[in-house]
């Protein structure tokens, strides 16, 4: 439980500087200005809301280039949540995949995993590798009672490494809570199954643990064998199972930061090389000492189910309420947001004009709320320079730890819901400035026609001047 201490002003622009925005915007959600937003649901990294013994911490840090005693705080943290004893600082998650993928991908090796992440997926390419998302049928049903639908197809996953063979694969990677189908998890006793994979072949497996904190909650409160256990055994098991655990600390300490972790001193001799090339000394790798702290006490308050748990059940709320408006949603409720489907809201819009990336669009015109698009906009092209379409189309209303209030999640839903009622003014999206790699967050886009101006004109006729 926790109680507000600290408030922040927000702005409510009106509708029409709302299309003036966006329109300047290049309909890319991440080019908004904050001063443009209300509720900023884009994402939780690094938008998490610390808490006072976080920012006091930060207060008493060892200041110091090399051998900081904050980093010993930290190691200790990281040892107690994860039982992990070697550590790598870096600055976030992607310098995390970096290092991982300069040491372990080489040209022509493979990585299979339970899904992709967008930067994940682009390092691992650009080192000249290929991943494959062997993830189970379940995991594409929009509308299930599955509760672990981020698990990975153990039969598919034994049969893709005996066709490429165990020699190709640079390692398993295992993502918690997977980001972009929904934020699903996968079970202990799926990663049961793929930790004995693993040692079939002689492979590693790599856990990207951003979002592990809410993995755990969701075993806690899904997987029967463990209703009894605390969220840090659940933690601890799962990190044993995996040879090298990664994360970023702008999601799941809630500061900002991010780390390499592993028991294996072979592998931390690959590895730490390349710290001080790319993020800073050993002992800070690129983040402030202060944040250093901040991750150290934010570790240790992911093992509060009431801080772990506060955001999915703000999410299933969400989800529970807005699929009774018939409004199509991931579901069951996964961690970090709400996620809208596409596909199903937008029908009329065919892929290649990005429906997800239109709906983001049209619901910041309607709402103020800055969401994520989750779709065909977040793959890059191909190698014959046509789109890759995504698995799912989704708007992500991201809903960070201890951030909003419940009035404001409900302000979302109605919103969302008048939106809904006037879905068939909304238009596709085309490419205007597309980056060669990431391109969903600097690119800009155009309407194919003039639908925001008569969903503005729609807007104006239902609420009058009203913001």
């Amino acid at each position: 439980m926790h109680k507000v201490r600290i408030v922040q002003t927000l702005n409510l622009v009106n509708v029409d500087n709302r299309l003036d925005a966006i329109e300047k915007a290049g309909y890319n959600s991440f080019l908004l200005s904050t001063s443009d937003v209300f509720l900023d649901m884009l994402t939780d990294s690094g938008t998490n809301a610390m808490s006072d013994k976080q920012i006091s911490k930060m207060m008493v840090a060892d200041d110091a280039y090399a051998g900081s005693q904050s980093f010993k705080t930290f190691e200790k943290s990281v040892f107690d949540i994860f039982g992990k004893k070697l550590i790598l600082p870096v600055h976030q998650g992607r310098a995390a995949e970096n290092i991982l993928s300069k040491t372990f991908v080489r040209e022509g090796s493979f990585v299979p995993m339970n899904y992709h992440f967008t930067t994940t997926k682009a390092h691992i390419t650009i080192n000249g590798g290929e991943i494959a998302e062997l993830f189970t049928p379940e995991a594409m049903v929009i509308k299930s009672s599955n509760p672990f639908k981020g698990n990975i197809d153990l039969e598919r996953l034994d049969n893709y490494i005996k066709d490429k063979g165990k020699e190709n694969i640079a390692f398993i990677r295992m993502e918690a809570s997977t980001n972009l189908i929904g934020g699903q998890p996968f079970s202990l006793e799926n990663l049961h199954g793929v930790r004995k994979i693993a040692d079939k072949y002689g492979v590693i497996i790599i856990l990207d643990a951003s979002l592990i904190g809410e993995n755990a909650y969701f075993i806690l409160k899904r997987e029967k064998a463990y209703e009894n256990k605390s969220i840090n055994e659940i933690l601890i098991e799962m990190c044993d199972l995996c040879d090298i655990v990664y994360f970023s600390g702008r999601k799941v300490s809630s500061a900002r930061g991010g780390a390499i972790c592993t028991n294996s001193l072979a592998l931390f001799d690959r590895m730490k090389h390349l710290v001080p090339l790319y993020e800073g000394f050993l002992t800070y790798g690129g983040t402030s000492i202060r944040e250093i702290e901040a991750m150290a006490q934010g570790l240790y308050e992911t093992i509060e189910e009431n801080v772990v748990g506060q955001s999915p059940c703000f999410i299933n709320y969400m989800a529970s309420e807005l699929d009774k408006l018939g409004i199509p949603v991931i579901l069951p409720g996964g961690a970090l947001g709400c996620h809208v489907d596409a596909m199903q809201f937008l029908p009329h819009i065919p892929q290649e004009q990005y429906p997800a990336g239109a709906l983001v669009t049209a619901y910041y015109i309607a709402s103020g709320n800055r969401g994520m698009e989750r779709g065909t906009i977040s793959n890059d092209r191909g190698r014959d320079g046509r789109d890759t379409p995504a698995d799912m189309e989704l708007m992500r209303l991201a809903l960070p730890r201890r951030v909003f209030t419940l009035s404001q999640v409900e302000y979302a839903i109605d919103r969302l819901n008048w939106l809904y009622q006037n879905r068939n003014l909304i238009g596709g999206l085309t490419f205007i400035e597309e980056p060669p790699v990431l391109r969903f967050f600097t690119g800009r886009l155009a309407p194919v026609n003039d639908w925001p101006v008569k969903l503005v004109e729609a807007y104006r006729k239902d609420f009058g001047e009203s913001l």
